[in-house]
């Protein structure tokens, strides 16, 4: 099988992949989205990146979805969406990819979907922030509408740290996105999905004197078994964004009720490898193969 992987230079995400592909017998292509070209020539769509025509790729793995301005965003999502209609198996799907980075989107469609999530708000002006800020109880999670690792969330949780944060982010032309923080136990759970499958799970504790439990963040981990309640509301959940590969990251309210806090597209797996001693990229690679039978 020909595989795209599309991540990173220097990742290790994509280095672990495409060694693994190439063990297998596989050919690996390591590829980068600042380097795509797709074109529309006498009625035939181009879709290349170095060279690499994408049409003959058997899989493509997206292992990022980079930061960039709003057409270069939109351009990558039509090339990725070129590539899915024209046939081509994408992990995860652009739809998919498209809702779980956007922080407020997952949220949105996790309610209407009835699943449970945190109390959040919205809003582009620190008037407006301000006023959220109080809403949710004056205690609230700010967080990038695109990010991961836990990079660029902090917690707020004094009337006048909140407006300076607010007016920054204004400044920025940033849009505002508040959760409210949940007083429950500050341990995370992550759920790695494959296709309807656990793959594996772990807690995560923050690092004393943090709340974000990331281990990018310095946070710790141990192997978890999910409960069939968590791994109902992961599976529906990862259901929801369209996700076939994803990290689920639930949360315990003050009420002892399991929230979503995030769906990942794009998961990472280092620390759950090393934590829970599972192969994951041997896991993706054998369903993919799957795929191609």
């Amino acid at each position: 099988m020909r595989i795209g992987v599309l991540g990173n230079a220097g990742s290790w995400y994509v280095n672990q992949l495409c060694f693994n592909i190439n063990q297998r017998g596989h050919e690996a292509f390591e590829l980068q989205f600042p380097n795509l070209t797709a074109s529309v020539r006498d009625g035939v769509v181009g879709l290349e990146i170095d060279g690499v025509d994408l049409h003959g790729l058997d899989a493509l793995l997206v292992r990022t979805m980079p930061p960039g301005s709003l057409e270069q965003v939109v351009s990558r999502m039509d090339f990725l969406a070129g590539i899915a209609d024209s046939g081509g198996l994408v992990v995860n799907s652009p739809k998919a990819i498209e809702c779980a980075v956007d922080k407020y989107l997952t949220t949105q469609k996790l309610a209407f979907a009835g699943l449970p999530v945190p109390d959040t708000i919205v809003c582009e002006n620190s008037d407006a922030a301000i006023e959220a800020f109080e809403r949710l109880g004056g205690d609230v999670v700010v967080k990038p509408l695109f990010g991961a690792e836990g990079r660029g969330i902090l917690r707020v949780n004094h009337p006048e740290m909140a407006l300076r944060v607010f007016r920054t982010l204004e400044r920025l032309n940033a849009t505002i996105y508040q959760q409210q923080f949940l007083t429950g136990p500050l341990e995370d759970i992550r759920i790695l999905l494959l296709d309807g499958e656990l793959v594996a799970s772990m807690k995560r504790t923050p690092a004393s004197g943090d709340f974000r439990a990331n281990a990018a963040q310095h946070g710790t981990a141990v192997p978890h078994q999910p409960t069939p309640d968590e791994m109902n509301l992961a599976l529906a959940a990862a259901g929801v964004t369209g996700c076939v590969f994803s990290g689920v990251d639930l949360m315990y309210n003050a009420a002892g009720e399991a929230v979503v806090i995030e769906v990942n597209a794009v998961p990472g797996w280092r620390t759950l490898q090393k934590t829970c001693g599972v192969n994951v990229p041997d896991r993706l690679l054998t369903w993919i193969e799957l795929q191609g039978n």
